[in-house]
C-alpha cells in the first residue's frame, strides 16, 4: 500500500464501501475496465454520475406508481427492474436489495410494505451518492 496518507485514506474509504456491503464486486469490475482502457481517466466517476442521472428519473416514476390505487403492477415491475439493472451494472449493492425488497412487496401486494421500502430505496440511494461523491473527490485531489 501506498505511504501517502491521501493513498491511504482513499483506500480505507474504499474498502469500507464493501465492508458494509455498499458496493459489490460490480464496482471492481468498473474499475478494472477503466485500468484496462487509458482513453478515460474519469470512466468509473462518469459512469456513477449517469448512473445517478437514471436513477434520479426513475425514482420519482416510481414514487409516482406507488401512490395510484390500485398500482399499475407492469409499469411498476418495469421501472423497478430497470433500475435494480442499473445498481447491479454499477455494484450499488445495498440499494439493490431493497429494489428487491420493494419488488417483493409489491409482487405479494403489500402496497404499505413496499411504500416503506422505498423510503429505504431513498436513504441507501442518498447514502450511495454522499459516500461516493466523497470518495471520489478524494480520487480527484491524489490525482491533481
Amino acid at each position: 500500500m501506498e505511504s501517502n496518507p491521501l493513498h491511504q485514506q482513499i483506500a480505507s474509504m474504499r474498502q469500507h464501501l464493501f465492508d458494509e456491503e455498499i458496493l459489490d464486486e460490480q464496482f471492481v469490475e468498473l474499475e478494472g475496465l477503466a485500468l484496462a482502457s487509458d482513453e478515460d481517466p474519469n470512466f468509473v466517476e462518469d459512469t456513477i454520475n449517469v448512473y445517478f442521472e437514471e436513477s434520479n428519473e426513475l425514482l420519482p416514476m416510481i414514487e409516482e406508481l406507488l401512490g395510484k390505487n390500485p398500482i399499475e403492477g407492469s409499469e411498476m415491475e418495469r421501472i423497478l427492474h430497470r433500475f435494480k439493472g442499473s445498481c447491479a451494472s454499477v455494484g450499488a449493492n445495498k440499494v439493490k436489495n431493497e429494489v428487491n425488497a420493494v419488488i417483493a412487496c409489491c409482487r405479494n401486494g403489500d402496497i404499505e410494505g413496499a411504500k416503506a421500502a422505498f423510503e429505504k430505496v431513498k436513504m441507501e440511494q442518498g447514502n450511495l451518492k454522499a459516500k461516493l461523491d466523497s470518495y471520489f473527490e478524494l480520487v480527484k485531489q491524489a490525482k491533481a
